[in-house]
């Protein structure tokens, strides 16, 4: 159920975003997508967001208007795409840094000309950097009394730590009528770079527990099948994963790993699982669909998410792929930082270990593997915990609250 509209015209609200399906069925993180389709029963949405190769430039989709801004050739606007997001992009190539200026200009000018054309009652910013940034330079200019929200994610808050860039997100943030973040850790992050404790919500984003990400009693688990889901970048920690199969191994000589995703690193981890042994143990799949997903948790014996710090402190903001796996039964065992305390306790809805620790990491698949009955627990109480917190009814509620509050007089 979307939300009711309480409003006689319903408020205009332009969202800005760098991650966004580009097309139906497209393999693109969905969360902006999916909140904004929750609120178009109260709010007139519109999207801003980059071109990219196949995409359209201007489409409806499920009552959204997306506008997609040109900043190059169509061939080479890949800055944004699925491979691991911007920040990931420019480290697999440094010749990406060369599309950032003309990202930014792009994105700038098409914002500028939309709020000329048409008039809108708040701005939705998702991520301080780049989008943050853009919607502050353009309300500056043109029209300053525009409400604007911005989101962190994680990435904008934990990679971007030098000190241009710690003065320009507080900048951003100072600017903003409200900030919402993923995860309580970066609650106390934004609160240090100048925001009023009043204005920062914790709000992650959500996913479908009612109809996508739900059990199926039919679909027997493989007890000899792992799974980890995620972009093949540094933070999700998929080397420390490869490092501990051998030990599973010895014990578990039947085991595979599934892998769901794709990124910058995919050579490079294919290249350590056959530098281990293990390339006949694992299977990469690429990128797998949200409606294929759900087969991968429902019938995997343990969803693994050994999420690490990378070198450059980009980590972790919340971890939706737990949120699926739980909402499907399937026990989790993850990486121990900060934003995971968020949906996880250890020892009652999932397992959590050391960050970077294989020999650990192997130790607890070992005993989740050996333990059903601690895994049908984990999984029961998961699933509990997602429904209450993360479904989309729940999370669209909050955001059209929080719309609502930045609306008022």
């Amino acid at each position: 159920m979307k939300m009711q509209n309480q409003f006689a015209r319903r408020p205009k609200v332009l969202v800005l975003t760098s991650t966004f399906p580009r097309w139906e069925d497209d393999h693109e993180p969905a969360f902006v997508f999916e909140l904004s389709r929750w609120l178009t029963d109260a709010f007139d949405i519109t999207i801003l967001a980059p071109r990219a190769p196949g995409s359209k430039m201007k489409e409806t989709i499920d009552a959204l208007q997306v506008i997609r801004f040109p900043y190059f050739f169509r061939r080479w606007e890949n800055l944004a795409t699925h491979s691991g997001g911007i920040l990931n992009r420019l480290r697999a190539n440094p010749l990406n840094y060369l599309l950032v200026p003309l990202f930014l200009f792009g994105e700038l000018t098409a914002l500028i000309r939309l709020m000329r054309e048409k008039r809108f009652d708040l701005i939705h910013a998702h991520w301080l950097i780049p989008q943050g940034f853009i919607a502050v330079l353009a309300l500056t200019w043109f029209h300053p009394r525009i409400p604007l929200l911005c989101t962190a994610h994680g990435g904008d808050l934990f990679a971007l730590r030098g000190k241009i860039f710690q003065t320009t997100k507080s900048w951003i943030i100072k600017r903003s009528q409200a900030l919402t973040v993923v995860s309580r850790a970066m609650e106390r992050m934004v609160v240090d770079l100048g925001a009023a404790p009043d204005k920062v919500h914790v709000m992650p984003m959500g996913v479908d527990l009612k109809h996508k990400f739900t059990p199926d009693p039919r679909v027997e688990r493989n007890t000899n099948e792992i799974l980890f889901v995620g972009r093949l970048v540094e933070k999700k920690g998929l080397q420390v994963l490869l490092e501990a199969i051998p030990k599973v191994l010895v014990k578990h000589p039947a085991i595979r790993l599934t892998v769901a995703g794709a990124g910058p690193l995919d050579e490079e981890l294919s290249e350590l699982a056959r530098r281990l042994g293990i390339s006949d143990k694992v299977d990469f799949l690429g990128m797998v669909s949200q409606e294929e997903l759900p087969k991968l948790y429902r019938r995997a014996a343990l969803a693994i998410f050994p999420f690490v710090v990378a070198k450059s402190g980009d980590q972790e903001g919340f971890g939706l792929v737990q949120v699926e796996a739980m909402g499907c039964k399937c026990p989790v065992i993850a990486g121990d930082l900060p934003a995971i305390h968020d949906n996880i306790t250890h020892e009652v809805n999932g397992l959590l270990v050391p960050p970077g620790d294989s020999n650990m990491l192997a130790d607890t698949i070992l005993r989740a593997l050996s333990d059903p009955d601690l895994c049908s627990r984990l999984a029961k109480e998961g699933r509990k915990r997602a429904v209450e917190q993360y479904d989309w009814e729940i999370v669209a509620e909050k955001y059209s609250k929080l719309y609502e509050k930045c609306l008022s007089p």
